[in-house]
């Protein structure tokens, strides 16, 4: 599963000596903070994400002026923030003359080759900037029609996507580091953080007439595809079931907070909340799929057999993508029932979904071996 990129011309030119010092750079306090603050932008909107919808469901429509759309929008200033930061320090390097650091995966010359900028921190950096740019519209969209009743509108499915590309640059800002402990463990952090939010942008699907519920269809195909790409990217025992339950920590603590901070803002500005509430589950935590463990060491037994019996890796990420399919797809209409989110589970709808995990997780451990492969080696592996 571990690939190589190729060397950029000025570490082709550098001396040993010079390698060195930009094998040291990569993984200094610059290299680890930007890595993290991305992430923790990212978190914050999560968390921002998380009330906000929480506050539709406990409370009502809101505007744009709220608690929760400040976390979402000061998440995306400060993956964006730091992006600019690390782009900066790429691109004084390089004016410098001296060697480029490979912070966050390959430098790429970008606006007439006026700035130099690390692969994942521009694609953070354009996700973070696009967010704002939406914002606006979204501040547009709150001024026409007033308050919001649902998530699916246009503003919000393009704020989406743009949250959705910070993410995945945190994916790759910390992939170029996984030769480094803090990098492997961004990644165990970073992928359930995308896991949880790639679902939501396929609820603008809902405005079609689709014979699957777009959620469930986004969770069984994102699910397998990221639990796949952060097993193979990490490449070691356990990584499988180390995203597995960073993802069940993260629900256990959204489940905690977000009807909390829903309550606890309705009664700060005296908002009541809505009548005949019931005992339903905080939504976004009930939509993370808290079966994934069972596919972890599922998919820790195919990934072992890789390792020690030499089978084609090609072959175990796609049985990989499969097997995760079906128990996504299986459990996840059984954990809407269970938490209140869904109102009938029947054997029809179980078998449906668990041979449409099938293809989906095909789909998923197809992709999820193409990203891997497409994810920047790390400096070191280029060095050597």
């Amino acid at each position: 599963m571990n690939v190589s990129a190729p060397s950029d011309a000025s570490e082709d030119r550098a001396g040993p000596k010079n390698r060195t010092a930009t094998a040291e750079s990569d993984n200094s306090t610059a290299a680890r903070l930007g890595a993290w603050v991305v992430l923790l932008g990212t978190v914050v909107t999560l968390i921002g994400l998380s009330w906000d919808i929480q506050w539709h469901n406990q409370v009502g429509p809101d505007t744009f002026f709220t608690l929760p759309h400040l976390f979402l929008y000061a998440g995306s200033a400060i993956s964006g923030f730091a992006c600019l930061a690390m782009v900066f320090i790429a691109t004084f390097a390089q004016r410098a003359g001296r060697p480029v650091p490979r912070q966050g995966g390959p430098a790429i010359r970008v606006f007439g080759s006026n700035l130099t900028a690390p692969l994942g921190y521009m694609i953070a950096g354009a996700g973070a900037a696009l967010f704002l740019v939406y914002g606006l519209l979204d501040l547009e969209w709150h001024s026409i029609y007033g308050f919001d009743a649902v998530l699916n509108t246009p503003s919000h499915v393009a704020l989406f996507l743009s949250i959705t590309l910070t993410m995945i640059g945190s994916i790759i800002v910390f992939a170029a580091h996984r030769d480094h402990g803090w990098g492997r463990f961004g990644i165990v952090l970073a992928i359930p953080v995308l896991l949880t939010f790639a679902p939501i942008p396929v609820q603008g699907l809902e405005n079609f007439d689709l014979p699957v519920d777009p959620t469930t269809l986004g969770t069984v195909l994102f699910g397998p595809l990221l639990l796949v790409l952060g097993a193979a990217v990490l490449a070691r025992a356990g990584a499988a079931i180390a995203i597995a339950v960073a993802l069940g920590i993260m629900q256990v603590l959204l489940w905690w907070f977000s009807p909390w901070a829903a309550e606890t803002y309705a009664s700060a500005i005296g908002l009541p909340l809505r009548d005949g509430l019931t005992d339903r589950a905080p939504a976004l935590p009930a939509l993370m799929p808290m079966f994934l463990i069972v596919a972890a060491i599922a998919v820790e037994g195919l990934f072992w057999l890789a390792r020690t019996r030499g089978y084609d890796a090609n072959k175990i990420v796609l049985a990989a993508g499969a097997v995760t399919g079906v128990v996504v797809g299986v459990t996840f209409p059984l954990q809407l029932k269970l938490t209140n989110m869904a109102s009938h589970l029947s054997l029809e709808i179980l078998v449906t979904m668990g041979l449409l995990g099938i293809p989906l997780g095909l789909l998923a451990g197809f992709f999820g071996g193409r990203f891997t492969r497409m994810l920047p080696a790390p400096a070191m592996e280029t060095l050597r």
